[in-house]
């Protein structure tokens, strides 16, 4: 019997946690496509937390979580939450894998380079350019045609083509741009800041912006400065957007009224980046096609204002892995291989929806408030039934309700 074939699009850390969890199955033949030339051709981002039911569970099952521990920083746990006056409504300390609030921190990169490590190097093709997928599921890249795959998974990210096979929906314009800086080597360069962010993350919001600080493994400090803005913006800037030092005036400008501990950040920040942000509808699903599905961004891309996206996609690459095995391991795999994938996508819409929501919920009181003094108890209300659901039960939710509220109560009274 001839095994499942799959081609999984992209090597981000989506698709690498899918390569990674059908390592060794029986009766499974996969391969992964990256456009990227090689591992290090590009940086990877910031950091991120990865959460017990979602990420982290994905990593338990791949075998991974021993090496995770050696990697995470549980002192990036420290979180400090605060508005432009720098008036802290939640501050959290760091920690230790024993007393961790449940979501270490770990650098993409590292998170990248163990999945990388963890896959053998002749299953990874890169510089594999995706021009675009026909109808008879060829995939045809730059190289020439890839063909005879049982099930193509796109894990390419928001802009996927192979998104195209089963709808022609793109992602939509958030209202949210952001101008991206870094710190390198802060505790030298920038000592104030270093001492402030404290190894872990600050996040601050007022009136549609924010200034955001996050610690990287290698010393630096990853900032970021968002604010709601039309699409076009940064092509009719009054300012020149290559001219850091005219980026960094801008914002200044526009943040006058923020407090100093907060604008030293953007003073010494180096190496500008723009990003708008894009999200797929909320509860935006496809029909099913047989021999082709979507994981991560590809299938439900959202901002990054409630730190889900990754988590989510590494949850998606491991129930459709189960699905996969499942298939893989029946009577007749290629007969029952798409009917799993068709419940895969069914559960896959219900946990992007919920996801989704809460996210764009945070989004929402976060930047198109009034200001975060006026919302921090939703916002706090808002985080904790998510990831706790027990709370929505009918006894705890009016008592959790009164004491964030009694306690937002006392502390704005002196603050």
């Amino acid at each position: 019997m001839s095994p499942i074939r799959v081609a999984i699009v992209g090597a981000g850390p989506v698709g690498l946690t899918l390569a990674r969890l059908l390592l060794n199955k029986p009766n499974i033949d996969f391969v992964v496509f990256e456009s990227e030339k090689s591992r290090d051709a590009r940086g990877q981002g910031g950091c991120l937390d990865l959460h017990p039911t979602t990420g982290l569970a994905a990593l338990k099952e791949a075998d991974l979580y021993d090496e995770f521990l050696e990697r995470a920083r549980f002192d990036g746990e420290a979180l400090i939450i605060c508005d432009k006056n720098f008036t802290k409504f939640v501050e959290l300390s760091g920690s230790d894998e024993r007393s961790s609030h449940g979501r270490p921190e770990i650098d993409r990169v590292s998170l990248r380079e163990m999945l990388l490590n963890s896959v053998p190097p002749h299953k990874i093709r890169w510089g594999c350019h995706l021009r675009t997928i026909d109808e008879d599921h060829n995939l045809i890249f730059d190289h020439g045609t890839e063909t005879g795959f049982d099930l193509i998974v796109g894990a390419e990210g928001a802009w996927s083509k192979t998104r195209k096979l089963v709808s022609d929906q793109t992602p939509n314009y958030s209202g949210i741009s952001g101008t991206i800086f870094e710190i390198p080597n802060a505790k030298e360069t920038a000592p104030e800041c270093y001492n402030l962010t404290n190894r872990g993350s600050l996040f601050s919001y007022t009136g549609g912006r924010a200034i955001m600080s996050q610690y990287q493994g290698d010393g630096s400090l990853k900032l970021a400065v968002y604010a709601t803005r039309p699409e076009n913006w940064s092509e009719n800037a009054s300012f020149d957007i290559h001219d850091i030092e005219a980026t960094k005036q801008a914002i200044l400008d526009e943040c006058h009224d923020w407090a100093p501990e907060l604008l030293q950040y953007v003073r010494y920040g180096q190496n500008v980046e723009f990003r708008p942000l894009y999200m797929l509808p909320i509860g935006w699903s496809w029909e099913n096609r047989p021999g082709v599905t979507l994981i991560g961004d590809a299938a439900h891309v959202m901002t990054p204002f409630a730190g889900q996206g990754v988590n989510l996609g590494m949850q998606d690459a491991l129930m459709l892995s189960r699905a996969i095995v499942k298939g893989a391991n029946s009577k007749s795999p290629k007969d029952t291989l798409p009917a799993e994938i068709k419940l895969f996508e069914k559960d896959l819409f219900v946990r992007a929806k919920e996801t989704g929501t809460f996210t764009n919920d945070m989004m929402t009181m976060l930047f198109f408030s009034s200001s975060l003094r006026s919302v921090i108890e939703k916002v706090v209300l808002r985080k904790l039934t998510f990831y706790d659901k027990t709370i929505l039960q009918r006894a705890k939710y009016p008592l959790m309700t009164a004491l964030i509220y009694g306690y937002y109560s006392l502390f704005k009274l002196w603050h």
